[in-house]
């Protein structure tokens, strides 16, 4: 049996566990700051896990897009990707160049596609395109060809 990936605090197993309130009260206020402080941390399971669960927020407050701007630029690419995904979702012109820097690396993964799929410029077409060739993960790739098609779309609305 595979272990679960969780992260090493505490506060953020209450996150996951929909057990610590983010919005409508002081409290959640301050659970906010908490949870934009530990994308930060030294813990990598814990940046991960703080930058995924803000980048999914609804909120947006110029402290998460500056803890989510200082995460896609963060050394592990996972904590990157689901950066770029939060930015994405509230600033797709921000998130752009971004984007276009991750899609030139080595290894891309699923967040960034769905961030190039939300953003859907036809700027990322040439870049998303060899991501699209079949690989061993056909869901990595079926989210690489939606990007794709997003981006191709986005360049017929020009």
């Amino acid at each position: 049996m595979t272990e679960r990936y969780e992260p090493a605090s505490d506060f953020l197993r209450a996150i996951i566990a929909e057990e610590v309130p983010l919005s409508g009260s002081l409290f959640a206020d301050a659970n906010m700051r908490q949870l934009v402080a530990m994308t930060r941390d030294e813990d990598l399971s814990n940046r991960d896990w703080a930058t995924m669960l803000l980048a999914s927020e609804e909120a947006d407050t110029p402290e998460i897009r500056e803890a989510l701007i200082s995460a896609a630029n963060d050394d592990d690419d996972t904590v990157r990707a689901e950066a770029l995904l939060g930015i994405a979702r509230r600033d797709c012109g921000i998130a752009l160049p971004l984007v276009l820097k991750e899609l030139a690396g080595e290894r891309v993964s699923m967040p960034v596609f769905e961030a190039a799929e939300l953003i859907a410029d036809p700027v990322l077409v040439n870049l998303l395109r060899p991501w699209t060739e079949p690989s061993d993960d056909e869901w990595l790739d079926q989210l690489a060809r939606n990007a794709l098609a997003a981006c191709e779309e986005g360049a017929r609305d020009i």
